[in-house]
């Protein structure tokens, strides 16, 4: 019994002297190492070890985050404050699980005011400056959103309001790297624009802790945006000098020269899962790898494999690993479905743009799906921040449109193109004034062929638009008003009548009809067949209607003659 009760007293001894050895600064380390697993599973045995410290709790919750399990944090935050450790901490992480689920973010603010405020010092060298890792917290709060692993996609929170207080707590901290680096991820946040400002941010902290490899990759991942190749390698490398165990950056070479060299691309990837949590969630990046290399038969082995052990629902990545494994073996409906149950579990905001052009392309062979496929186009342009790719995505939307027929659903794209571009060029306004006509929209053809005329003057095509759709409005040449567009489109065209010979005599037919059967004006109408018979001496209607119009001309006008077409009817205007 003694023997029994001396080895429990040790067991725990050494569990208290691991505890002590590992510390919440371990567990902040795995969270910017994005080892968010193993950072839970350690602030999770302090937190069993000592439920009351709020620093603890604190990050407990933020490792909830990390892992998309805002309802665990919640859950963590709650308890303490039922359990009575009201604290600044505390409220700084219930605000942000409030930010988190959508909810009133001036409530959520009150509460990081409340925790500045009890910060704030009331005596002494510090007097009046609040804690800065408080002010910390609250910056992170709002650059920190569902995405935690990009950390910059969500727009969850106040950026703005964040930004103000890590500024200010950069100013009474000047040691503390990652007040600099929420700064940069928090600018990166806002947009494309602001991409210096977080790199000048994360540059302060690699100022402040010169082997801060988080710091370095966060640089080069502007770069990736940019496709900056030199840029993004230099960054990247200068990261894995400073910490080679450092793993998202083989994570994200590893997603760069996927594409560009599969060989290059094993050796990042292998360097991920050496350090990398073992997860089965990570070793789907090496059967993406496998699929990279052709090998696709082992691909959708390796992602059995790891359905079976983790479950499809928690790497619901599989289904679209899955599709691409198919779609590449040949077996379209496979191909479908899986693409279908991905989409329907994975939330826009963890999509690639590679993943909906592979749902574009798989959807595209299966007739009568096409609103279908646009509905995973509309959704990639919802998540794309790119003008070119939003632009790609709508063309392709237009095409499939196109491709059966559906051309007012066809215009609708490419007025949406219209409206991104800055700069139509003459294949946009061919399109534009094409689809226009042949959605027999008069409105739309008549603006897009007036404009194309106005950008390319010195070109036929603007003025074949023009005249065509000044025709479409005035089929039935009631109202007269395509006149002056065919006039202007034969000045076009009589300038090389040997070229144009199958289209220029239908101008002068349009207008000879015009002036025989609806203004009544024979003697226009004549003027009208010689100029016609003047540039084609053997034009078929024009040498046997002229004689008609040169008899009705000469004889009095018959009484209620009606509107008689000359013998002949023109043909259909092209």
């Amino acid at each position: 019994m003694m023997k029994k009760t001396i080895s429990f007293f040790i067991a725990v001894v050494m569990t208290a002297n691991v505890l002590m050895a590992q510390s919440v600064q371990d567990g902040i380390k795995l969270l910017n190492y994005e080892k968010d697993k193993s950072a839970k599973e350690l602030l999770q045995k302090l937190y069993d070890a000592n439920s009351k410290d709020a620093q603890t709790i604190y990050w407990l919750g933020q490792a909830f985050i990390a892992l998309d399990d805002v309802k665990s944090a919640k859950a963590v935050y709650e308890k303490a404050m039922n359990d009575g450790v009201n604290d600044p901490w505390i409220w700084v992480g219930s605000g942000h699980v409030q930010l988190l689920e959508g909810g009133d973010i001036n409530a959520a603010k009150q509460k990081f005011e409340q925790a500045i405020t009890s910060t704030t010092e009331s005596k002494g060298k510090n007097k009046g400056k609040p804690s800065a890792a408080i002010l910390n917290a609250i910056g992170r709060a709002n650059a920190v959103g569902h995405l935690v692993s990009d950390l910059s996609s969500s727009k969850v929170g106040d950026v703005l309001y964040g930004i103000e207080k890590l500024k200010q707590a950069e100013a009474i901290d000047l040691t503390n790297p990652d007040i600099a680096i929420n700064e940069g991820l928090s600018y990166r946040k806002l947009g494309g624009e602001y991409g210096g400002d977080a790199q000048k941010a994360f540059e302060e902290a690699i100022r402040r802790d010169p082997k801060n490899a988080r710091a370095m990759y966060l640089i080069g991942k502007i770069y990736v945006t940019q496709n900056n190749k030199e840029s993004l390698e230099t960054y990247f490398n200068n990261a894995i000098a400073a910490d080679p165990t450092f793993p998202p950056v083989y994570l994200e070479l590893f997603n760069y020269y996927s594409e560009k060299d599969v060989n290059r691309a094993k050796d990042y990837v292998d360097n991920f899962l050496k350090y990398a949590d073992k997860d089965p969630k990570n070793d789907f990046f090496y059967a993406d790898y496998l699929f990279r290399a052709g090998k696709y038969n082992e691909s959708i082995a390796k992602a059995k494999e790891i359905e079976t052990s983790a479950g499809i629902a928690n790497v619901p990545e599989l289904n679209i690993l899955y599709a691409y494994d198919y779609d590449k073996l040949g077996d379209s409906v496979l191909a479908k479905s899986y693409v279908e149950k991905y989409f329907a579990a994975v939330p826009a905001s963890k999509t690639q743009a590679a993943d909906y052009n592979l749902a574009i392309k798989v959807l595209s062979k299966f007739p009568g799906n096409e609103d279908a496929t646009v509905g995973y186009i509309k959704k990639a342009i919802d998540a794309d921040t790119s003008t070119v790719n939003k632009i790609n995505f709508m063309q392709q939307a237009a095409n499939i449109y196109g491709n059966i027929k559906n051309y007012p659903s066809q215009l609708f794209w490419w007025k949406q193109i219209a409206g991104l571009k800055k700069d139509l060029g003459n294949r946009d306004f061919y399109f534009l004034c094409d689809v226009s006509i042949k959605a027999n929209d008069t409105t739309s053809a008549n603006q897009f062929s007036a404009a194309y005329v106005q950008k390319f003057p010195n070109e036929m095509l603007p003025y074949r638009f023009q005249a065509i759709s000044a025709v479409l409005t005035d089929f039935d040449t009631t109202k007269g008003t395509a006149i002056p567009a065919v006039e202007q489109y034969i000045s076009i065209l009589s300038k090389d009548p040997a070229k144009f010979q199958r289209t220029l005599p239908y101008q002068f037919y349009y207008l000879a009809g015009y002036y025989h059967d609806k203004v009544k004006d024979y003697a226009k109408a004549l003027e009208v067949l010689n100029r016609l018979l003047t540039i084609y001496p053997d034009d078929k209607y024009g040498l046997n209607v002229k004689p008609i119009v040169e008899k009705e001309l000469a004889a009095p006008p018959p009484k209620n003659s009606g509107n008689k077409q000359p013998n002949g009817a023109p043909p259909k205007n092209k």
